[in-house]
């Protein structure tokens, strides 16, 4: 059954050898849609770039905290301008990151909350990213609550997870979800409700077992669609009919045949 990667990074260096062959092949296979996120304004133009050569391939326009420094002065007005194409279907990734020295919490916090707000102008979902920030991710998402937001990669605890729900959030795996280590992620999982998770793959990173440590691609997201599966107690295919529905309802996609 094919399968919809709701987060990936096909503009990523690691796939500038064989970009458009790696795309080839797992569209024409097992992989039904992607959503290109982008981090930075020259990301976003290479995702709508992508979306323009493949009718399944649809994409989300946003700054990732990362990538803050070099963000221009006008950048919700280049992001508005960006948004309105047809296949951009959501804002992000955006959020916080605290992981790395040298974090300017103030300024991240600022793009982020500004991102938001333009999202919820133009009806759009809001993919987030947060790392080391849980508890001011919390208190934005309070203050400015986006209409529609997935928090991607999941790996947090069960009573966050709690708390995402209650503001109306779904939640996302990677391949994270089949690590041995991933404890917490398969706890949250088992809690949450099957109209709000979806499946993704953050390629080129990721990549679930038995694929560890290679350039993960949108083809290994089987792989955790069965240990979702195995966590919910329910057949491969059923987990990812659930999660492709969720991820056409969230993102509004209009897929090709």
């Amino acid at each position: 059954m094919k399968i919809i990667d709701t987060h990936a990074h096909y503009d990523d260096r690691w796939f500038d050898e064989d970009r458009y062959e790696v795309l080839d092949r797992i569209l024409s296979d097992n992989v039904l849609a992607i959503i290109n996120m982008s981090v930075d304004i020259p990301t976003c133009e290479f995702s709508l770039s992508l979306t323009e050569r493949y009718k399944n391939v649809f994409c989300a326009v946003g700054i990732h905290p990362e990538n803050i420094a070099d963000t221009p002065d006008n950048y919700i007005d280049i992001l508005r301008t960006l948004a309105k194409n047809k296949k951009a279907v959501a804002i992000g990734e955006i959020g916080l990151d605290y992981h790395y020295d040298g974090y300017d919490a103030e300024r991240q916090q600022e793009i982020f909350e500004n991102q938001i707000k333009l999202a919820n102008e133009l009806s759009l979902p809001v993919v987030i990213h947060c790392r080391d920030a849980t508890e001011d991710m919390m208190k934005i998402l309070h203050r400015t609550t986006p209409e529609k937001f997935v928090v991607h990669c999941y790996s947090g605890s069960p009573e966050t997870a709690k708390e995402l729900l209650k503001l109306g959030a779904y939640i996302s795996f990677t391949g994270v979800l089949t690590f041995k280590n991933a404890k917490k992620a398969v706890h949250s999982c088992e809690i949450i409700p099957s109209d709000r998770i979806m499946l993704e793959t953050d390629s080129p990173y990721m990549a679930p077992v038995p694929f560890r440590g290679s350039r993960c691609d949108s083809s290994m997201m089987h792989k955790t669609a069965e240990k979702l599966a195995e966590i919910k107690g329910i057949p491969t295919e059923e987990a990812i009919k659930i999660c492709n529905e969720n991820a056409v309802r969230f993102f509004g996609l209009d897929i090709k045949s």
